[in-house]
């Protein structure tokens, strides 16, 4: 079974240069749902970055962080948590793993 992964979007600018590559951003989501990737993502409240959750290997997933425009021009870091999960909902049942 595929793992699952939080990546964790932290703001490195401010909001005005962030915002200046958010067209690119949306677009690198929109092909990533597409492919089957990410599976959910939104802002973080207060707005200082984002969450996205994806499924995959880590190596794929560290390779598509890579072609997002926040991370090329330099406005958001990445951390990635890979999880196993053991007990979901019944939406996320095929990722579920066993002890």
């Amino acid at each position: 079974m595929a793992s699952l992964f939080v990546l964790d979007l932290t703001y490195t600018a401010d909001l005005t240069e962030v915002d200046r590559h958010m067209d690119g951003h949306r677009e690198f989501l929109r092909r990533n749902y597409d492919a089957g990737v990410f599976l959910a993502s939104g802002r973080k409240e207060p707005r200082t970055g984002g969450i996205i959750l994806a499924t995959g290997d880590r190596a794929a997933i560290e390779e598509i962080i890579e072609s997002d425009p926040f991370k090329y021009h330099g406005v958001t870091a990445y951390s990635i948590t890979e999880f196993l999960p053991t007990t979901t909902g019944p939406q996320l049942e095929a990722f579920r793993h066993q002890l």
